[in-house]
């Protein structure tokens, strides 16, 4: 028999002691009843010790198969359970959400919790780019998309509008002192790269929606993702473009302070995004309805 066990072995005897009866064991199992007996055989061979004794009507377990049976008993139970996970997670569905690095991380990812709880049938799986790109050739279920609430061959539902407010840190502000929006563009200004014109506000068009020149700050830092251009800020590197409410739980955890000027609000923000035609289900439809209802509050 080798130096291990045959788990199959150890499944006839666990199934022998439930039913007392080799002949009812053959039975489930679809062999033999003297096949059975031969592998229980082996099995007590292999042990050296009798594991039932034999009656003209069933068999009984020995005090050594009762010992080998409650370790059987526990270890059968935990890989059927193992087995019960895998097959569980296979049937899980599994939701694919596109967004901006900047919503992802400052508002997804701290709420997404509380859905997974409501939800936990339901597996999340997260895309970013910082640059858009056409949901429609993707295999994504729905995106979290910026911009002014048009993308063709797609419904989108407007759920956060863009609202601006500079920030930087607490020191480079009490440093700095600003009192008007002239003041904020000669500090050092923390810039978001993108590829093209900007979908959403930049400094260009901040100064110029407070009417006052877009003069060469002090310093300035060009960065490729919003994460990191908040990250500067926090570390006193400079002033940012704060989209409001992504930025605050960084307001009010004291890491950021806004600057005192009035804030900017624009047509565009952030919409969800789905193909026309492309089927939805009752799994997506709680999704969109979460995210729906978190931004409303």
């Amino acid at each position: 028999m080798g130096n291990d066990v045959p788990l199959q072995s150890l499944v006839l005897f666990a199934a022998a002691v439930r039913h007392l009866n080799f002949t009812q064991v053959a039975e489930e199992f679809g062999a033999t009843q003297p096949a059975v007996s031969q592998r229980i055989a082996a099995l007590e061979k292999y042990l050296g010790t009798p594991l039932f004794r034999r009656a003209h009507r069933g068999v009984a377990l020995t005090p050594e198969g009762a010992a080998l049976h409650e370790a059987v008993r526990d270890h059968l139970a935990a890989v059927q359970a193992a087995v019960e996970r895998v097959r569980t997670r296979r049937q899980r569905e599994v939701l694919t959400v596109a967004t901006d690095f900047a919503f992802a991380n400052f508002w997804l990812m701290p709420r997404l919790a509380a859905f997974q709880e409501a939800k936990p049938e339901l597996d999340v799986r997260i895309v970013t780019s910082q640059n858009g790109f056409d949901i429609r050739g993707e295999p994504v279920d729905l995106a979290i998309s910026f911009g002014a609430g048009q993308w063709p061959g797609c419904d989108a539902q407007p759920i956060l509008p863009e609202v601006v407010v500079p920030v930087c840190s607490p020191g480079l502000l009490a440093r700095h002192a600003p009192a008007a929006a002239g003041d904020v563009m000669r500090m050092p200004l923390l810039h978001l790269e993108n590829r093209g014109p900007a979908p959403w506000m930049t400094w260009q068009d901040w100064a110029r929606a407070h009417g006052v020149d877009e003069e060469s700050p002090s310093q300035s830092l060009t960065l490729g993702n919003y994460p990191l251009v908040i990250q500067a800020a926090v570390a006193g590197r400079g002033v940012a473009l704060g989209w409001r409410p992504l930025v605050d739980d960084l307001l009010r955890g004291g890491q950021l302070a806004s600057l005192p000027v009035p804030e900017l609000a624009t047509p565009r923000g952030y919409c969800l995004v789905r193909p026309h035609g492309r089927e939805s289900g009752p799994a997506l439809d709680s999704l969109r309805a979460w995210i729906a209802s978190q931004c409303a509050v």
